[in-house]
Protein backbone atom coordinates (compact mmCIF):
# COMPACT_ATOMS: atom_id res chain seq x y z
CA UNK A 1 0.00 0.00 0.00
CA UNK A 2 1.69 3.37 -1.26
CA UNK A 3 0.97 6.78 -2.60
CA UNK A 4 -0.61 5.38 -5.61
CA UNK A 5 -3.46 4.14 -3.55
CA UNK A 6 -4.54 7.20 -2.55
CA UNK A 7 -4.04 9.29 -6.05
CA UNK A 8 -6.49 11.81 -7.57
CA UNK A 9 -4.83 11.72 -10.69
CA UNK A 10 -6.61 9.10 -12.37
CA UNK A 11 -10.08 10.61 -10.50
CA UNK A 12 -9.40 13.95 -12.15
CA UNK A 13 -8.88 12.60 -15.02
CA UNK A 14 -11.14 10.43 -16.13
CA UNK A 15 -13.71 13.50 -15.00
CA UNK A 16 -12.01 15.77 -17.72
CA UNK A 17 -12.14 12.37 -20.53
CA UNK A 18 -16.12 12.04 -19.23
CA UNK A 19 -16.95 15.99 -20.04
CA UNK A 20 -14.55 15.97 -22.81
CA UNK A 21 -16.45 12.98 -24.39
CA UNK A 22 -20.07 14.44 -23.23
CA UNK A 23 -19.99 17.60 -24.34
CA UNK A 24 -18.23 19.89 -27.05
CA UNK A 25 -15.02 21.46 -25.95
CA UNK A 26 -16.40 24.75 -24.92
CA UNK A 27 -18.66 23.43 -22.69
CA UNK A 28 -16.61 20.95 -21.10
CA UNK A 29 -13.90 23.79 -20.43
CA UNK A 30 -16.64 25.55 -18.82
CA UNK A 31 -18.42 22.54 -16.78
CA UNK A 32 -14.83 22.27 -15.90
CA UNK A 33 -14.10 25.58 -14.09
CA UNK A 34 -18.10 25.61 -12.60
CA UNK A 35 -17.10 22.10 -11.08
CA UNK A 36 -13.75 23.44 -9.65
CA UNK A 37 -15.12 26.77 -8.77
CA UNK A 38 -18.04 25.25 -6.90
CA UNK A 39 -15.50 23.28 -4.96
CA UNK A 40 -13.27 25.80 -3.94
CA UNK A 41 -16.29 28.15 -2.84
CA UNK A 42 -17.32 25.14 -0.37
CA UNK A 43 -14.12 24.95 0.66
CA UNK A 44 -13.17 27.96 1.50
CA UNK A 45 -16.91 28.81 3.52
CA UNK A 46 -16.44 25.40 5.34
CA UNK A 47 -12.87 25.79 6.76
CA UNK A 48 -13.03 29.43 7.15
CA UNK A 49 -16.18 28.50 9.91
CA UNK A 50 -14.11 25.89 10.75
CA UNK A 51 -11.27 28.07 11.44
CA UNK A 52 -12.87 30.30 13.35
CA UNK A 53 -14.38 27.87 15.58
CA UNK A 54 -10.58 26.36 16.44
CA UNK A 55 -9.62 30.39 16.79
CA UNK A 56 -12.48 30.85 19.73
CA UNK A 57 -11.31 27.53 21.19
CA UNK A 58 -7.23 27.56 21.21
CA UNK A 59 -7.94 31.31 22.73
CA UNK A 60 -9.85 29.94 25.33
CA UNK A 61 -7.48 27.23 26.41
CA UNK A 62 -4.74 30.02 26.64
CA UNK A 63 -7.11 32.39 28.60
CA UNK A 64 -8.23 29.35 30.78
CA UNK A 65 -11.78 29.42 29.72
CA UNK A 66 -14.00 27.03 27.85
CA UNK A 67 -15.17 29.23 24.65
CA UNK A 68 -18.20 28.87 22.87
CA UNK A 69 -20.35 26.31 24.46
CA UNK A 70 -24.14 27.05 24.16
CA UNK A 71 -25.15 26.92 20.38
CA UNK A 72 -24.66 23.10 19.35
CA UNK A 73 -22.55 20.31 21.01
CA UNK A 74 -19.46 21.97 22.45
CA UNK A 75 -20.49 25.18 20.81
CA UNK A 76 -20.16 23.81 17.22
CA UNK A 77 -22.83 25.92 15.68
CA UNK A 78 -21.65 29.29 16.76
CA UNK A 79 -19.88 30.07 13.87
CA UNK A 80 -22.83 29.00 11.83
CA UNK A 81 -25.18 31.17 13.81
CA UNK A 82 -22.56 34.14 13.40
CA UNK A 83 -22.27 33.51 9.73
CA UNK A 84 -26.59 33.55 9.69
CA UNK A 85 -26.13 37.05 11.78
CA UNK A 86 -23.65 38.48 8.99
CA UNK A 87 -25.61 37.59 6.12
CA UNK A 88 -29.14 39.16 7.75
CA UNK A 89 -27.17 42.25 8.62
CA UNK A 90 -28.31 45.56 6.81
CA UNK A 91 -25.62 46.58 4.34
CA UNK A 92 -25.11 50.44 5.63
CA UNK A 93 -22.99 52.84 3.25
CA UNK A 94 -21.26 55.47 4.86
CA UNK A 95 -23.11 59.06 2.93
CA UNK A 96 -19.99 60.49 1.37
CA UNK A 97 -18.08 57.38 0.65
CA UNK A 98 -17.00 56.70 -3.19
CA UNK A 99 -19.56 54.04 -3.67
CA UNK A 100 -18.11 52.17 -6.76
CA UNK A 101 -14.43 51.24 -4.91
CA UNK A 102 -16.40 50.73 -0.80
CA UNK A 103 -18.71 47.80 -3.04
CA UNK A 104 -15.12 46.85 -5.04
CA UNK A 105 -12.83 46.66 -2.33
CA UNK A 106 -14.06 43.38 -0.18
CA UNK A 107 -14.39 41.66 -3.49
CA UNK A 108 -10.56 42.11 -4.38
CA UNK A 109 -9.44 40.43 -0.95
CA UNK A 110 -11.50 37.57 -1.43
CA UNK A 111 -10.62 36.94 -4.91
CA UNK A 112 -6.78 37.53 -4.00
CA UNK A 113 -7.42 34.53 -1.68
CA UNK A 114 -9.04 32.28 -4.38
CA UNK A 115 -6.72 32.94 -6.32
CA UNK A 116 -3.80 32.03 -3.97
CA UNK A 117 -5.57 28.80 -3.15
CA UNK A 118 -5.16 27.31 -6.82
CA UNK A 119 -1.90 26.25 -6.64
CA UNK A 120 -2.23 24.33 -3.63
CA UNK A 121 -1.61 21.27 -3.55
CA UNK A 122 -3.65 19.13 -1.58
CA UNK A 123 -2.76 15.21 -2.46
CA UNK A 124 -1.33 13.56 -5.89
CA UNK A 125 -3.26 14.99 -8.35
CA UNK A 126 -5.48 17.22 -6.40
CA UNK A 127 -4.04 20.79 -7.04
CA UNK A 128 -6.10 23.15 -9.75
CA UNK A 129 -2.57 24.38 -11.38
CA UNK A 130 0.82 22.80 -11.45
CA UNK A 131 3.09 25.07 -13.52
CA UNK A 132 7.19 25.70 -13.43
CA UNK A 133 6.70 29.34 -11.69
CA UNK A 134 4.14 28.07 -9.02
CA UNK A 135 5.62 30.04 -6.07
CA UNK A 136 5.90 33.27 -8.09
CA UNK A 137 2.61 33.06 -9.58
CA UNK A 138 1.61 32.64 -5.56
CA UNK A 139 3.57 35.46 -4.15
CA UNK A 140 2.73 37.34 -7.08
CA UNK A 141 -1.51 36.78 -6.33
CA UNK A 142 -1.24 37.08 -2.81
CA UNK A 143 0.11 40.92 -3.20
CA UNK A 144 -3.53 42.03 -5.02
CA UNK A 145 -5.16 41.89 -1.72
CA UNK A 146 -3.82 44.48 -0.12
CA UNK A 147 -4.92 46.72 -2.69
CA UNK A 148 -8.34 45.93 -1.74
CA UNK A 149 -7.72 47.04 2.02
CA UNK A 150 -6.10 50.29 0.77
CA UNK A 151 -9.20 51.09 -1.24
CA UNK A 152 -11.44 50.26 2.00
CA UNK A 153 -9.87 52.81 3.98
CA UNK A 154 -9.83 55.32 1.22
CA UNK A 155 -13.22 55.00 0.25
CA UNK A 156 -15.46 54.75 3.25
CA UNK A 157 -14.61 58.87 4.33
CA UNK A 158 -13.35 57.79 7.31
CA UNK A 159 -9.90 58.98 8.70
CA UNK A 160 -9.99 55.93 11.30
CA UNK A 161 -10.59 53.15 8.50
CA UNK A 162 -8.01 55.33 6.38
CA UNK A 163 -5.65 55.71 8.90
CA UNK A 164 -5.95 51.84 9.52
CA UNK A 165 -5.64 50.96 5.75
CA UNK A 166 -2.46 52.82 5.53
CA UNK A 167 -0.71 51.26 8.62
CA UNK A 168 -1.76 47.68 7.34
CA UNK A 169 -0.63 48.39 3.48
CA UNK A 170 2.86 49.27 5.25
CA UNK A 171 3.03 46.02 7.42
CA UNK A 172 1.69 43.97 4.39
CA UNK A 173 4.34 45.45 1.52
CA UNK A 174 7.25 45.32 4.31
CA UNK A 175 6.48 41.56 5.47
CA UNK A 176 5.97 40.96 1.91
CA UNK A 177 9.99 41.18 1.16
CA UNK A 178 10.44 38.52 3.81
CA UNK A 179 7.98 36.28 2.99
CA UNK A 180 9.43 36.24 -0.72
CA UNK A 181 13.38 35.65 0.65
CA UNK A 182 12.89 32.75 2.67
CA UNK A 183 10.87 31.18 -0.07
CA UNK A 184 13.18 32.28 -2.06
CA UNK A 185 15.99 30.49 0.35
CA UNK A 186 14.23 27.03 -0.31
CA UNK A 187 13.73 27.45 -4.43
CA UNK A 188 17.90 27.65 -4.23
CA UNK A 189 17.58 24.72 -2.76
CA UNK A 190 14.91 22.62 -4.41
CA UNK A 191 15.97 24.36 -7.95
CA UNK A 192 12.45 24.66 -8.82
CA UNK A 193 9.64 26.82 -8.37
CA UNK A 194 6.97 24.48 -8.92
CA UNK A 195 5.10 22.72 -6.14
CA UNK A 196 5.03 19.34 -7.70
CA UNK A 197 8.67 19.37 -8.44
CA UNK A 198 9.45 20.95 -4.45
CA UNK A 199 6.70 17.79 -2.97
CA UNK A 200 8.46 15.13 -4.58
CA UNK A 201 12.04 16.59 -4.15
CA UNK A 202 10.63 16.01 -0.05
CA UNK A 203 9.97 11.86 -0.68
CA UNK A 204 13.21 11.31 1.09
CA UNK A 205 13.06 13.98 3.50
CA UNK A 206 11.64 16.98 4.22
CA UNK A 207 13.63 19.88 3.48
CA UNK A 208 13.16 21.67 6.83
CA UNK A 209 15.42 19.01 8.21
CA UNK A 210 17.49 17.74 4.69
CA UNK A 211 18.05 21.67 4.51
CA UNK A 212 20.24 22.12 7.12
CA UNK A 213 20.26 25.46 9.47
CA UNK A 214 19.35 27.75 6.22
CA UNK A 215 15.99 26.27 5.87
CA UNK A 216 15.06 26.31 9.59
CA UNK A 217 15.97 29.89 9.42
CA UNK A 218 13.66 30.38 7.10
CA UNK A 219 11.27 28.45 7.84
CA UNK A 220 11.01 30.93 11.26
CA UNK A 221 11.33 34.07 9.49
CA UNK A 222 8.33 33.06 7.03
CA UNK A 223 5.96 32.34 10.28
CA UNK A 224 6.72 35.45 11.58
CA UNK A 225 6.48 37.54 8.32
CA UNK A 226 3.62 35.10 7.20
CA UNK A 227 1.89 36.02 10.36
CA UNK A 228 2.23 39.82 10.17
CA UNK A 229 1.09 39.94 6.12
CA UNK A 230 -2.31 38.18 7.28
CA UNK A 231 -2.51 41.17 10.34
CA UNK A 232 -2.72 38.69 12.80
CA UNK A 233 -1.70 39.71 16.15
CA UNK A 234 0.62 40.59 17.46
CA UNK A 235 0.89 42.43 14.39
CA UNK A 236 -2.64 43.60 14.41
CA UNK A 237 -2.22 46.90 14.78
CA UNK A 238 -3.87 47.96 11.46
CA UNK A 239 -7.59 46.73 13.62
CA UNK A 240 -6.16 48.28 17.05
CA UNK A 241 -9.52 48.33 18.71
CA UNK A 242 -8.48 50.61 21.40
CA UNK A 243 -7.58 53.14 18.50
CA UNK A 244 -9.06 52.51 15.22
CA UNK A 245 -12.25 51.19 16.23
CA UNK A 246 -12.27 48.35 13.48
CA UNK A 247 -9.55 49.16 11.00
CA UNK A 248 -9.88 49.16 7.14
CA UNK A 249 -13.09 47.75 7.78
CA UNK A 250 -14.96 50.30 10.58
CA UNK A 251 -17.56 51.06 8.07
CA UNK A 252 -18.41 47.86 6.47
CA UNK A 253 -21.34 45.91 7.87
CA UNK A 254 -23.30 42.32 6.71
CA UNK A 255 -21.40 40.21 4.20
CA UNK A 256 -18.99 42.98 3.03
CA UNK A 257 -17.45 42.89 6.30
CA UNK A 258 -17.95 38.59 5.96
CA UNK A 259 -15.99 38.80 3.27
CA UNK A 260 -13.08 40.38 5.01
CA UNK A 261 -13.27 38.77 8.05
CA UNK A 262 -13.19 35.35 5.72
CA UNK A 263 -9.97 35.99 3.96
CA UNK A 264 -8.21 37.05 6.76
CA UNK A 265 -8.74 32.93 7.89
CA UNK A 266 -8.15 32.37 4.14
CA UNK A 267 -5.08 33.86 4.49
CA UNK A 268 -4.04 32.11 7.35
CA UNK A 269 -4.60 28.78 5.35
CA UNK A 270 -2.57 30.28 2.61
CA UNK A 271 0.81 30.66 4.72
CA UNK A 272 0.38 27.77 6.69
CA UNK A 273 -0.40 25.68 3.59
CA UNK A 274 2.59 27.10 1.88
CA UNK A 275 4.73 26.63 5.32
CA UNK A 276 3.28 22.82 5.15
CA UNK A 277 4.32 22.23 1.16
CA UNK A 278 7.99 24.29 0.99
CA UNK A 279 8.81 23.25 4.13
CA UNK A 280 7.29 20.31 5.68
CA UNK A 281 7.08 17.98 2.51
CA UNK A 282 3.06 18.97 1.92
CA UNK A 283 0.98 15.75 1.45
CA UNK A 284 4.43 13.39 1.53
CA UNK A 285 4.45 11.11 4.80
CA UNK A 286 7.77 11.16 7.34
CA UNK A 287 10.39 9.49 6.43
CA UNK A 288 13.89 8.32 8.12
CA UNK A 289 16.35 7.14 5.36
CA UNK A 290 16.42 3.65 5.10
CA UNK A 291 13.78 2.21 8.15
CA UNK A 292 11.59 0.56 5.69
CA UNK A 293 9.19 -0.18 8.17
CA UNK A 294 8.50 3.10 9.41
CA UNK A 295 8.50 4.30 6.10
CA UNK A 296 5.70 1.69 4.33
CA UNK A 297 3.99 2.25 8.28
CA UNK A 298 3.86 5.94 7.37
CA UNK A 299 2.53 5.52 3.53
CA UNK A 300 -0.89 4.15 5.00
CA UNK A 301 -2.01 7.06 6.06
CA UNK A 302 -3.67 8.73 3.32
CA UNK A 303 -1.68 12.07 1.68
CA UNK A 304 -4.93 14.21 2.29
CA UNK A 305 -4.45 13.47 6.19
CA UNK A 306 -0.55 14.10 6.11
CA UNK A 307 -1.56 17.39 4.37
CA UNK A 308 -3.76 18.93 7.14
CA UNK A 309 -2.29 17.47 9.72
CA UNK A 310 0.89 19.69 8.83
CA UNK A 311 -1.36 22.99 8.08
CA UNK A 312 -3.46 22.59 11.39
CA UNK A 313 0.28 22.28 13.46
CA UNK A 314 1.39 25.46 11.34
CA UNK A 315 -1.97 27.29 12.07
CA UNK A 316 -1.91 26.42 16.12
CA UNK A 317 1.42 27.71 15.80
CA UNK A 318 0.35 30.96 14.76
CA UNK A 319 -2.55 31.19 16.83
CA UNK A 320 0.13 30.94 19.76
CA UNK A 321 1.43 33.88 18.34
CA UNK A 322 -1.40 36.09 18.30
CA UNK A 323 -2.98 35.05 22.05
CA UNK A 324 0.19 34.76 23.77
CA UNK A 325 2.86 37.77 22.80
CA UNK A 326 1.33 42.03 23.14
CA UNK A 327 0.64 43.98 20.13
CA UNK A 328 3.41 45.39 19.13
CA UNK A 329 3.65 49.58 17.95
CA UNK A 330 4.06 50.44 14.68
CA UNK A 331 7.66 51.49 14.52
CA UNK A 332 8.31 47.66 16.15
CA UNK A 333 6.74 46.03 13.48
CA UNK A 334 8.71 48.13 10.84
CA UNK A 335 11.84 47.66 12.51
CA UNK A 336 11.55 44.04 13.10
CA UNK A 337 11.83 43.65 9.59
CA UNK A 338 13.93 46.09 8.32
CA UNK A 339 16.48 46.14 10.80
CA UNK A 340 15.76 42.20 11.90
CA UNK A 341 14.22 40.18 9.42
CA UNK A 342 15.49 41.38 5.90
CA UNK A 343 19.38 41.40 6.98
CA UNK A 344 19.08 37.88 7.98
CA UNK A 345 17.06 37.01 4.96
CA UNK A 346 20.04 38.24 2.90
CA UNK A 347 22.45 36.48 5.25
CA UNK A 348 20.84 33.24 4.97
CA UNK A 349 20.56 33.38 1.22
CA UNK A 350 23.94 33.28 0.59
CA UNK A 351 24.63 30.37 3.18
CA UNK A 352 22.26 28.31 1.32
CA UNK A 353 23.50 28.86 -2.22
CA UNK A 354 27.26 28.28 -0.67
CA UNK A 355 25.40 24.57 0.74
CA UNK A 356 23.92 24.26 -2.16
CA UNK A 357 27.28 24.86 -4.42
CA UNK A 358 29.63 22.62 -2.43
CA UNK A 359 26.34 20.23 -1.92
CA UNK A 360 27.13 20.14 1.60
CA UNK A 361 23.60 18.78 2.42
CA UNK A 362 21.65 15.41 3.26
Amino acid sequence: MGFNFYDFTALTHNIHVGLVEGFSPFMATTLEWVIVGTAYLLFVALFGLLLVYAERKVCAAFQQRLGPMRVGYWGLLQTIADFIKLLMKELIMPRKADRFLYNLAPFIVIIASFLAIAVIPFAPGLQSLDFDIGLFYLTSVSSVGVIGILLAGWSSNNKYSLIGAMRSGAQILSYELSVSLSLLTMIVFAGSMQFSTIVEGQRDGWYLFTGHIPSLVAFIVFLIAGTAETNRGPFDLAEAESELTAGFHTEYSGIKFAFFFLAEYINLFIISAVAATVFLGGWMPLHFGHLEAFNHAMDVIPPLVWFFLKVFGVIFIIMWFKWTFPRLRVDQILTLEWKYLLPINLINILLMAFIVLTKFHF
